[in-house]
């Protein structure tokens, strides 16, 4: 028998307003606030929309003048949750239920445990207007602002869920929403949270979350080369453990394998996957070529090696690494205060031929420079400067040079990236990423939208700006950079 819990039990219709004086009472408000303020003096603006709310929200409480009854059966249980509602309320915000209450009075929905657990929510927000979310909340809300065309409440859920993204979980929220944008086919949120994983994936490797990761989302995570993490070795030993852990396929292990990019492992590392990895053990025969491809490259000089061999892939081009080799962290304190300037030194190449050889990079921070367009003009006249500039005018820029020319850079250029962190719940998350190449020795749109005179700036931590430079190189003979 099915338990059935009132969770709106209707009372006597003490209220004796039909929903026509309802629809007028709205009309009433929305044309005060729209009175004509037009110079009149004596014109005033007369607010009672909280207190309609409110009203309103009594209305679903109370079950006043309810006209539909909503029975909704929990999947898997015998729980039946009874919400008395008004017909005028529903078909406002949502054409399903203006069809599903044509000619009924009474409805029976099924809804699977986690949305059913927050149809009151939904209901009152139907009401009101209004709606709190927490993280596990976001998909189930979805969910039924979806199945119910409610178009308002999606796009604010979704909206929500972008920007939540670096919010911290105890299970970790992102990779189970990727796959929920996967199913409901929202390509904008599935780019976010993908973004938002490559640039952390780091911290996703050593949390909880990995397990969550899918086969397909891994594979679409290996062919990219924003990947933010310590090194390739990092990737190789989560790839190992996730397989270790899900058991797939062979064919897809193997697919995975190769698209690690064995290049910027070290020699002496690859030597021991070779004989101490299980899964490289197992498969050696399907990434053979690859390590001795890579073997070969880390022997000679990657222009050498270029003559014989075809290299022209994305194979040799090192992701976004954070080991001492590739970059270096910078923390600006007070960023708005002057310019800033640091020095570091980097590996000139991923491989071993050149890894004694190192670039020093000069970096300067300016938070208020100004382009040519926007300098001051200056006239024989008495006036002096014709134009008058601000401070706000200015932008930050960020502009990494190498310290000295070398022979060893012939045929090699570098493409530097920024990562500015941010901080939530206690850790440091990458949000903004920029990236560029020598040629312009700087990044047009560097923290075009930061306002670094405001603490409470999303780009700051502690009032400190934190960035962590990469240089990656790139041979010209080799690889082709799609900008």
């Amino acid at each position: 028998m099915a338990k059935v819990i009132g969770i709106r039990q209707a009372e006597p219709r003490r209220w004796a307003c039909s929903f026509a004086a309802l629809s007028l009472l709205c009309l009433a408000v929305q044309a005060v606030q729209k009175a004509d303020l037009s110079g009149d003096s004596t014109v005033a603006t007369i607010n009672h929309s909280m207190s309609l709310l409110q009203r309103l929200q009594e209305l679903l409480s109370n079950g006043n003048a309810s006209d539909t009854t909503l029975r909704v059966r929990t999947a898997g249980s015998d729980e039946i949750k009874v919400f008395h509602t008004h017909q005028l309320m529903l078909s406002l915000q949502s054409e399903i239920f203006e069809s599903l209450l044509h000619n009924q009075t009474v409805l029976t929905l099924h809804e699977p445990p986690d949305s059913a657990a927050l149809f009151e929510k939904f209901i009152r927000y139907l009401y009101c207007g209004e709606i709190s979310i927490l993280l596990h909340q976001a998909i189930p809300l979805h969910r039924l602002a979806s199945k119910y065309r409610v178009s308002s409440l999606q796009r604010g859920v979704a909206e929500y869920m972008k920007s939540h993204l670096a919010s911290e979980s105890n299970q970790g929220h992102v990779v189970g929403w990727y796959h929920y944008a996967v199913r409901i086919g929202d390509e904008a949120l599935q780019e976010s949270c993908l973004q938002f994983l490559a640039w952390n994936l780091s911290a996703v490797i050593n949390s909880a979350e990995w397990t969550s990761v899918s086969v397909d989302l891994l594979l679409l995570l290996l062919e990219r080369s924003d990947l933010v993490l310590q090194s390739e070795l990092e990737l190789y030993t989560a790839v190992e453990e996730w397989v270790a852990t899900h058991q797939p396929e062979d064919l897809v292990v193997e697919k995975m394998l190769r698209s690690l990019r064995y290049p910027m492992i070290s020699p002496s590392h690859l030597f021991h996957l070779q004989k101490q990895s299980p899964v490289m053990v197992k498969h050696y025969k399907a990434v053979q070529d690859l390590l001795f491809q890579a073997f070969q490259f880390h022997s000679a000089s990657p222009i050498h090696f270029a003559k014989y061999f075809d290299v022209n892939c994305s194979m040799f081009l090192p992701r976004n690494y954070l080991s001492t080799s590739w970059g270096s962290q910078w923390v600006i304190n007070n960023p708005a205060r002057d310019d800033r300037s640091t020095s570091f030194q980097t590996q000139l190449g991923p491989s071993n031929h050149d890894s004694a050889k190192r670039v020093t990079w000069n970096v300067l921070f300016s938070p208020r420079w100004l382009p040519v367009s926007l300098r001051p003009v200056y006239s024989d006249s008495v006036s002096g400067a014709i134009q008058s500039i601000r401070i706000e005018d200015g932008r930050p820029r960020l502009v990494i040079t190498p310290a000295t020319t070398s022979s060893d850079f012939a045929g090699v250029s570098f493409q530097k990236t920024i990562l500015v962190g941010v901080r939530q719940q206690g850790k440091v998350f990458v949000k903004h990423a920029y990236s560029f190449h020598q040629s312009t020795d700087e990044v047009a749109d560097f923290l075009v939208h930061a306002d670094l005179q405001k603490r409470t700036s999303e780009y700051l931590i502690d009032n400190s700006l934190h960035l962590h430079i990469i240089v990656k190189p790139v041979y010209h003979s080799l690889i082709k950079v799609k900008k």
